[in-house]
């Protein structure tokens, strides 16, 4: 059965950039990249959850750093010369998003997206777009505005605006 909240027809860009999770590939729509970094230490805030690692200055603008890894629990996360910063603009406001890297652009027709399988219940997958196919590689297609949830956005301004 599939997940009825993500159907394929909804997805209305073709480009997407890729990124690394550790060994899985990602894709978000490249509309929303405003640019790419490498890492660099970040100012933490206190009593902010795990995943929000802290902000950075980018030229006079405050901007929120998320780390995807620790978002998505996964272990071993090391913050080396390959580890990238994809600045995006989502909902009105810069933030940042911490992957291993980015690999390419990848332009995918509707026939290439298939629909996200409807996992058992406990799995929120509401975020998910659907997947990506591409010769062999399998792409997990992110609706990045709804993974960082109003109620974390709502928890990035209040650490922002103090």
């Amino acid at each position: 059965m599939m997940n009825q909240n993500n159907p394929t027809s909804a997805v209305i860009a073709n480009e997407f950039l890729v990124f690394t999770l550790g060994r899985e590939e990602y894709g978000i729509d490249i509309l929303k990249v405003q640019e790419i970094r490498g890492y660099e230490a970040v100012t933490r805030i206190a009593n902010t959850p795990d995943f929000i690692k802290g902000v950075i200055n980018l030229r006079g603008e405050i901007v929120p750093i998320v780390d995807l890894r620790v978002r998505f629990h996964q272990g071993d996360i090391r913050y080396d010369e390959f580890t990238v910063v994809i600045i995006l603009h989502l909902v009105g406001r810069l933030v940042g998003i911490v992957v291993d890297g980015v690999s390419d652009v990848l332009t995918l027709t509707p026939a290439q997206i298939r629909p996200v399988p409807d996992f058992a219940a406990t799995l929120d997958t509401h975020y998910l777009m659907g997947l990506g196919t591409v010769d062999q590689r399998l792409l997990i297609l992110v609706d990045i505005e709804r993974l960082v949830k109003s109620e974390d956005m709502a928890l990035i301004e209040k650490t922002v605006t103090e």
